[in-house]
């Protein structure tokens, strides 16, 4: 665990203002299967939900032409000031998923979109809790996220999102495969809760996304390929 958190830490930017997520091992996660992508100089990748900008500049450093996306202005200038520190060129844009990118494609999307089922559905999350909180099942963002994105990609583009195997990874695989993608859980790992699924444990439990005696959730990475 150690050396996996450690890559956590490697991931971490220079900023990153109050109420922005910072890399998690949901992070890391995807980032490991970023690092396997065979992107060519020059590709053009989108990372919807940037947060502090970790996996854009990662994407960037490896010559990939890099916009990315968040609903949060916090976000949104925590990630600007994070590439101009570290002298990566992306572009970062403010905007609800992809409508600010509508008018594009690209060669590769990644998303560390909310996941967390959440007890109520009665008003959007705030503040913080907008990085995690999903609804009931966890799946408020993933269903559009599998919508919208095919309608993004290049003919051999990947789609790469991370989630936590409570919200369902099936169902993500399946409903990419309805869009005509190759779609798979290609990377798994098993983590200690985090403070907010430590306050769920009961709810979940009660609504059967959680067994008795299960004290760790597992994030899952679903790749999806449009054919050629």
């Amino acid at each position: 665990m150690s050396g996996y958190l450690g890559q956590v830490r490697s991931l971490i930017p220079p900023l990153a203002f109050p109420g922005v997520y910072s890399p998690q091992e949901d992070t890391a996660l995807l980032a490991g299967a970023l690092s396997e992508e065979p992107l060519p100089p020059g590709a053009d990748v989108l990372d919807v939900g940037t947060g502090t900008g970790a996996l854009a500049l990662q994407a960037a450093r490896r010559g990939s032409r890099v916009t990315a996306v968040d609903v949060s202005w916090r976000a949104v200038c925590t990630a600007r000031a994070n590439a101009w520190l570290t002298g990566a060129s992306v572009r970062v844009r403010r905007g609800n998923l992809f409508h600010p990118v509508r008018d594009q494609s690209f060669d590769l999307i990644l998303t560390n979109p909310p996941y967390v089922p959440a007890p109520t559905d009665t008003r959007p999350p705030r503040g913080r809790a907008r990085a995690w909180d999903a609804g009931h099942d966890g799946r408020f963002v993933l269903d559009r996220v599998c919508r919208e994105a095919p309608t993004l990609l290049r003919p051999g583009g990947v789609l790469l999102i991370v989630h936590s195997e409570l919200s369902d990874s099936g169902r993500t695989v399946g409903h990419l495969r309805e869009a005509g993608l190759k779609a798979a859980v290609t990377r798994r790992h098993r983590i200690a809760f985090g403070p907010v699924l430590r306050t769920r444990k009961d709810w979940l439990r009660e609504r059967g996304l959680l067994a008795a005696a299960d004290e760790k959730e597992e994030l899952v990475v679903v790749r999806a390929e449009l054919p050629l």
